[in-house]
């Protein structure tokens, strides 16, 4: 678990379900949450807002024990659109509240932000949302986020694998009190087949992709892995156990080319 600035508890290990049928989101998290996930990433922009929540009443499980994020898309930015998006979301999920709530991108160029910003703040204080974060923010982002009203996001979501480690945004957002999670944990698999990923696995009898989830536990960073197969769900969840030696890290930590395979967040609109 990883405490959040708000001092609220968030699993550090999930399941993001970013490009999944919809048809087919439902599934897979009872699947997940049947293995032991408790963190469910998802976002209005997936369109399977309503196969996660089906997947969390199904469970049986108190719905307290089970952490539930989405997010707010570019296009509706703004005070009270941010409100009616937040609004379709949950109604989308079917649930009572929403553990945490992210904006998906600053889009800078809207310079909507901001007050996008203020209206999570107040979704959290009437209690519909637990938690509110960001995804994609740079540092001016998050420095006028905090300087306009005080509050510092409880999560930033950002591109993170071996192959583009964020030293540098990793620091802010520690210094900032702000947990860093990752998207694109696996660097969409081509991350698999760097040398000392193959060396580590075969050494631990482990899969590529344990291992490199394994680095991101071992650098307290949140991290939501893809996927539909049972098996692979499987497989990633038994990375909790897994244990690099700090060779492996600083090997992983190497293959850091500084080169994106998602948006420029200081362009990107949508």
């Amino acid at each position: 678990m990883l405490t959040l600035n708000d001092h609220r508890q968030m699993p550090q290990l999930g399941l993001g379900v970013w490009q999944m049928p919809e048809d087919q989101t439902a599934q897979a998290v009872a699947e997940a949450l049947r293995i032991g996930y408790r963190l469910i990433d998802g976002a209005a922009m997936y369109r399977n807002e309503a196969g996660m929540g089906q997947a969390v009443r199904a469970s049986g499980l108190p719905r307290g024990e089970v952490f539930v994020t989405s997010k707010l898309w570019n296009d509706q930015q703004g005070g009270d659109r941010a409100r009616r998006a937040f609004d379709a979301t949950m109604d989308r999920l079917g649930l009572d509240y929403l553990d945490l709530y992210l904006i998906h991108w600053p889009a800078p160029q809207q310079d909507l932000y901001v007050e996008t910003w203020k209206a999570l703040i107040a979704l959290r204080d009437e209690g519909r949302v637990k938690s509110i974060g960001v995804a994609n923010f740079q540092e001016p982002h998050l420095t006028r986020l905090i300087n306009e009203t005080g509050i510092a996001p409880a999560l930033n979501q950002i591109e993170l694998h071996p192959t583009f480690t964020q030293p540098l945004m990793r620091a802010v957002n520690r210094r900032l009190g702000i947990v860093t999670q990752s998207w694109a944990p696996l660097g969409r698999t081509h991350d698999f087949g760097a040398a000392p990923v193959q060396r580590i696995a075969a050494r631990l009898e482990a899969s590529p992709a344990q291992v490199i989830i394994a680095w991101h536990l071992a650098h307290g960073l949140s991290v939501i892995p893809k996927s539909q197969n049972p098996a692979r769900l499987r497989q990633n969840f038994a990375a909790l156990s897994l244990r690099l030696e700090d060779a492996d890290i600083a090997a992983l930590d190497a293959l850091d080319s500084g080169e994106r395979t998602g948006p420029d967040p200081d362009s990107f609109t949508g």
